[in-house]
């Protein structure tokens, strides 16, 4: 991230990509795995900068969750809308979606919800749980078009496969857990109509 002599530097485009570079050392490494000295050199900013556009490591580390949970809202919105408009369709995006994330060499589980695992802080938890919030939101409006009559209540139980699958896949190494997940999400979808 060194900038050339005499560049005009942007605030928001430095910080976007001190979160850029952030987000994946912090999933690779977890929240306590990197001291702001490592990362800092790592990122090529100094200490200045980070504390300068986030107060703290608590702050770029907020910074990151948020973003994180921003784009993996968004991915599984597009992959539902990709699907089209049928509900059983959406449902298998969604752990299709996850059974190619968990896929990947670079896989370590939810970042958010590894956060909040790691750290006992008040705002990362209450982040995890917005978050989680978000996925439900999307999986309840699915049962709710498909025509489930408790959608609320199959939402939740979507959502636990949904994290489910994915702490099986980062810590049992459970390279089908989307598939088997996606089977009983189908499963409840059929039996709350």
């Amino acid at each position: 991230m060194p900038v050339a002599k005499g560049t005009a530097l942007d605030p928001a485009e430095t910080r976007a990509g001190i979160v850029r570079s952030a987000t994946t050392l912090l999933y690779q490494r977890g929240l306590a795995g990197i001291g702001v000295a490592e990362l800092c050199t790592t990122m090529g900013i100094s200490k200045e900068t980070l504390y300068r556009h986030f107060g703290s490591k608590n702050g770029l580390i907020h910074a990151v969750l948020t973003a994180r949970s921003d784009h993996v809202v968004r991915w599984l919105d597009d992959a539902v809308k990709e699907a089209g408009d049928d509900p059983d369709d959406q449902v298998t995006a969604v752990f299709d979606a996850l059974g190619r994330w968990h896929a990947e060499l670079s896989f370590r589980g939810c970042a958010i919800v590894n956060a909040a695992t790691q750290q006992y802080d008040v705002e990362i938890r209450a982040l995890a749980g917005r978050h989680l919030g978000r996925h439900r939101a999307l999986l309840t409006r699915i049962a709710h078009d498909a025509g489930v009559r408790d959608e609320v209540t199959v939402g939740k139980q979507l959502l636990a496969l949904l994290e489910g699958s994915t702490v099986l896949a980062s810590l049992g190494g459970d390279t089908d857990a989307a598939s088997v997940a996606k089977d009983a999400a189908h499963a409840l979808i059929q039996a709350g109509r």
